[in-house]
């Protein structure tokens, strides 16, 4: 059991490194951050409207014993001691409650100031972290185009690798194509493969064909002549066969000329 829930740790933690991208671990960071100061700057803000609230209470409390020491005054100069003694009494309650009010609201100053300062260090602390994170995010985006860059060159990537294979075997066929159609050509010309559709020839049929070609043509064009002439058409034949005899021999006489 022990060795099973390490492989299975060991592969959880391969496949989260797998799945992990750095960039969006660190803006989970930074808005962590952010909440965090958020929660903060409210925790100043309620305080200080605490503060506020016993300062508008103090003010209160400072004018109702104002009021009762005036009033103390004027009861004891018209000769009502009672009435000045009850003011008096009632001044002094207020002034308990406003020595209460004053240290509460000391101790609310002073946590406020103590918030505002930590709000602040935690807001460079957060400006700070958010400026290296960018950085981070923009080295990690520059290096990965890097290596992706350099695996397609290398042509190391998967994809890449697909292409180059794809392309390879592109290659292969056409030249395993080419070398056939040349084996065919030669096969043919050289005779060894008959050609079904009766329309190659190799050298000597061509050459045979072109010689028989030429002779059919002359002696036709010999019989019509003697048919012009009122020979017979072998007659025409022999006399041609005579004048290219004279016309070789009277052009042997000019070449020694």
């Amino acid at each position: 059991m022990k060795r099973m829930g390490m492989i299975f740790r060991a592969k959880a933690n391969k496949a989260l490194d797998r799945a992990e991208d750095p960039r969006e671990t660190l803006d989970y960071s930074y808005q962590k951050q952010l909440e965090l100061l958020q929660k903060v700057r409210r925790g100043v803000a309620d305080v200080a409207t605490s503060r506020k609230r016993l300062e508008l209470q103090l003010n209160q409390l400072q004018g109702q014993s104002t009021k009762l020491e005036d009033q103390g005054r004027k009861a004891l100069a018209l000769g009502r001691e009672d009435l000045a003694r009850e003011a008096l009494s009632r001044r002094a309650a207020l002034q308990q409650q406003v020595t209460d009010l004053e240290t509460q609201h000391q101790t609310l100053q002073g946590e406020e100031e103590k918030l505002t300062l930590a709000a602040q260090r935690l807001q460079a602390k957060v400006d700070a972290f958010r400026t290296r994170k960018e950085t981070i995010k923009a080295t990690y985006t520059a290096a990965q185009a890097q290596t992706r860059i350099g695996e397609a060159f290398s042509g190391i990537s998967e994809e890449m690798g697909d292409v180059g294979m794809a392309i390879q075997r592109a290659e292969d066929k056409t030249a395993q194509l080419q070398a056939r159609a040349g084996a065919i050509d030669e096969l043919l010309a050289s005779g060894a493969l008959d050609d079904q559709s009766g329309m190659a020839k190799d050298d000597i049929a061509a050459e045979l064909d072109r010689i028989s070609g030429g002779t059919d043509v002359e002696l036709e064009l010999q019989r019509m002549k003697a048919e012009l002439a009122g020979g017979s058409p072998q007659q025409a034949i022999e006399g041609g066969k005579t004048d290219e005899g004279q016309q070789s021999q009277t052009s042997h006489k000019f070449d020694k000329q």
